[in-house]
């Protein structure tokens, strides 16, 4: 099988998008797998930011969701 991601985005920009804070994103991240859509990248120096797919983000968007839904 074939991976089909040709794009991630960053955690800042995907919480920028979705209006919600980094800390916030980071937190309902933390618990997600790569098969969930999140990977993190590395940079020359050891900085890593963590990044979604687009099936990432759509999880994300769930469990933004379903956390909204608990808090009522």
């Amino acid at each position: 099988m074939l991976n089909k991601v040709y794009f991630v985005k960053t955690i800042d920009r995907v919480a920028a998008e979705l209006g919600e804070t980094v800390d916030r994103i980071f937190d309902l991240a933390s618990d997600m797998e790569t098969e969930d859509g999140v990977i993190w990248v590395y940079g020359p120096s050891d900085d890593s930011v963590i990044a979604f797919t687009p099936f990432g983000i759509e999880n994300l968007q769930e469990l933004i969701e379903m956390d909204r839904d608990h808090a009522r």
